[in-house]
């Protein structure tokens, strides 16, 4: 019984990292057609609301503002709002100096909070969002909109590039390999998460959502309950500064995850009701295991040490596991990938503890704050 929670445990790791994406190219190949395609371009361009949602971003608003205004995008067929979240910089002076269309000076109630406002005065068709310190490229609104041709498609993302990557931080070799999965995803059932750099919803489907939400994870998975597809168009790019540090980007995963148990288990993301079965399967394989991670690892671990003597093959992956520990711990001192990675992976997993015991000490999050050295 022990040795089948070890190699349960263990491979479920594996899987979800590793087996999981192999599974999404086989099935890809399959299909005998490319995971994605390039959509036709729209006939009539819809109108369009670009939504930022702020909180002291003075430093960046007017250039994003700025950054908004020279899309490709017909000039009277885009909305720029402007949600500031309880500012108290010159976060509202300088949005409407920008010339943003509508900037709204809103109490403190959190990202989700300022969206819907926002979402409320918007007048399009179309609902796009990005954060202040993300800036897209200039055909990027034109091409996140393609694909809302198609009326089954209720959310699409685009791809976020991270930038200026000088210190010790690997989101760029994540965000590599999660955004290959998302391709893979997209042409099969759907993605099961987005990005807030440059995301869009059809304002027909858009729903408020409880403050402890996130549209990254709520959206796709609420809309597909709803009958609408979530896509990835990569062609939809826009760039945004990396967190600096893996302590900082272990900060800002944490913060992130503390609102992981609402999603996940309250809001209804493990209920397949309504879920098409390629999706269902996406959900567990991509989110449900990826964020037991943790619990898998301590499994795996304690198992381990309690099957030595039982065969070779378990004083192995003890080692293995205790490398895994000690690249990570060297990865802070010493400049190589292959310790950076390691440690980087052990800080993500462990993110995702750290964020649910958040969670349980103070309850559900509801106010948000930017991460350190992305502006």
């Amino acid at each position: 019984m022990l040795e089948a929670v070890f190699w349960i445990s263990a491979g479920l790791i594996a899987y979800t990292h590793a087996g999981y994406p192999l599974t999404l190219w086989v099935l890809a190949k399959l299909r005998r057609r490319p995971t994605l395609e390039h959509p036709h371009p729209l006939q009539e361009l819809p109108l369009v609301s670009l939504i930022i949602a702020a909180y002291d971003e003075a430093e960046v608003i007017a250039a994003k503002v700025e950054n908004a205004l020279a899309l490709d995008y017909p000039r009277e067929r885009l909305q720029l709002i402007v949600a500031s979240d309880g500012s108290s910089d010159a976060t509202v002076e300088a949005a409407r100096g920008a010339g943003a269309d509508l900037v709204l000076d809103l109490p403190r109630g959190g990202k989700i909070a300022a969206q819907d406002a926002a979402a409320e005065r918007a007048s399009g068709e179309i609902l796009a969002f990005s954060d202040a310190n993300s800036f897209w490229r200039g055909d990027a609104l034109l091409r996140l909109v393609e694909p809302f041709a198609d009326p089954a498609v209720g959310y699409v993302c685009g791809q976020l590039q991270l930038i200026d990557g000088e210190g010790d931080n690997q989101e760029g070799f994540y965000w590599r390999y999660e955004m290959a999965v998302r391709e893979l995803e997209s042409g099969l059932g759907g993605v099961t998460a987005g990005n807030g750099g440059i995301y869009a919803v059809r304002s027909a489907a858009y729903m408020p959502l409880p403050a402890s939400a996130s549209h990254d994870l709520s959206l796709p998975f609420e809309l597909e309950k709803r009958g609408m597809r979530a896509l990835y168009a990569p062609w939809a790019v826009a760039e945004e500064r990396m967190v600096p540090t893996l302590e900082g980007e272990f900060a800002r995963k944490r913060r992130m995850m503390v609102g992981l148990w609402d999603i996940v288990v309250r809001e209804g993301m493990l209920s397949p009701r309504g879920y098409r079965p390629l999706f269902a399967f996406q959900i567990a394989s991509h989110r449900l295991i990826r964020y037991l991670t943790p619990l898998l690892h301590l499994v795996v671990l304690a198992a381990n040490i309690a099957l030595l003597g039982h065969g070779w093959v378990y004083a192995v992956t003890l080692a293995a596991q205790a490398a895994i520990l000690l690249a990570a711990l060297l990865g802070r001192f010493v400049p190589l990938a292959p310790l950076r990675i390691a440690r980087y992976y052990v800080l993500t997993t462990a993110s995702i503890a750290a964020g649910l015991w958040d969670r349980a000490r103070r309850g559900s999050p509801g106010t948000w704050e930017k991460a350190a050295g992305t502006r």
